[in-house]
């Protein structure tokens, strides 16, 4: 092994990256970016402005960073081999995660959007509790972080899941992170946190934003602020992406969906948040009512996934097969 390889392996924390000075490291620890991932992912011009370094020092702290992290060209067996490493959270239903080919993925977003009462929350809820299981149970043994935005969170429904599954109440409520986020800029900002956060515990597996665009919806009416709202929300969910792909966890983010009166033909319900959140999530699927407790799930878009559509039940215990 050279020795240039053998340095990369040593690098673990931002301390070990060779030619910075300690002042210049605890510039970047008080601007925020703690970690090398953080580095890996920044910007030069906003490291830059935001720790006061010369733009060619933020270059070379960004390129060290991603060498160490082993961000690079690859050839498309080594992608392979990643792909096959991707963990996967059940969601308490077979049919649904046969759907997914194995369930919620991590380093991908995955999109749920629907109408109200259309089992979007509730999927939120049961995969919080899910990533905690044990791998041979269909979760990470990891830790979820869930970010509400429309108060729709309720602890009582994390203990009947969490009850139905057999396990300890308490430690499964202490394994989820949440805060409720009160508009766009907050939202954004608990985002810009979340990587301090999973950086220093690692155990974070699941990120969950119920809902996406409830806010931006809300502070953006009409066509007039329709391009900052998009370019808002855009990198927003791009800050989840890189989290995702960085940090190898699931981002689960819903959406509400609004009626087109120009559709004549087929689904007159289109999902909020037009071009960019069709094109920045990994997997989209979209939710609907059907008859009593049942759900139809159906994948609207998935590089990886067939089309296809599964009926799944939400129950008192969580989500779960339809009975026939």
């Amino acid at each position: 092994m050279s020795n240039e390889v053998e340095q990369k392996k040593n690098i673990k924390t931002i301390n070990d990256l060779p030619g910075i000075s300690q002042t210049v490291i605890n510039k970047l620890i008080e601007a925020g970016y703690s970690s090398l991932e953080t580095l890996a992912v920044a910007s030069p011009q906003d490291l830059s402005v935001a720790a006061g370094i010369p733009l060619s020092t933020a270059q070379k702290i960004i390129k060290e960073a991603r060498d160490a992290l082993d961000i690079r060209f690859k050839t498309a067996l080594e992608v392979k081999k990643e792909r096959m490493n991707v963990k996967k959270i059940s969601t308490g239903s077979q049919a649904l995660d046969g759907l997914l080919a194995g369930g919620i993925e991590t380093r991908t977003m995955t999109e749920f959007f629907g109408e109200f009462g259309s089992g979007k929350t509730q999927l939120c809820h049961q995969l919080s509790v899910n990533v905690q299981l044990p791998p041979e149970k269909g979760g990470l043994s990891g830790k979820a972080v869930y970010i509400d935005t429309e108060g729709t969170f309720r602890w009582e429904r994390i203990e009947n899941m969490a009850k139905a599954l057999g396990l300890d109440i308490d430690n499964v409520m202490n394994n989820i992170y949440y805060i409720r986020a009160i508009n766009t800029d907050h939202q954004i900002a608990i985002v810009d946190d979340l990587q301090e956060l999973v950086s220093k515990d690692p155990s974070i597996k699941l990120i969950v934003v119920d809902s996406v665009t409830s806010h931006f919806r809300a502070e953006y009416p009409g066509r007039e602020n329709l391009a900052v709202r998009q370019q808002k929300l855009n990198k927003h969910l791009h800050q989840l992406t890189r989290l995702a792909e960085v940090y190898d966890i699931a981002v689960i983010i819903t959406n509400q969906v609004m009626a087109r009166p120009d559709m004549f033909y087929g689904d007159p319900t289109v999902a909020v948040g037009g071009h960019t959140l069709y094109h920045v999530p990994g997997i989209r699927i979209q939710l609907k009512k059907s008859r009593g407790n049942r759900r139809i799930a159906r994948v609207v878009d998935a590089p990886h996934l067939p089309e296809g559509e599964v009926v799944f039940a939400l129950t008192e215990e969580g989500i779960r097969d339809a009975e026939e």
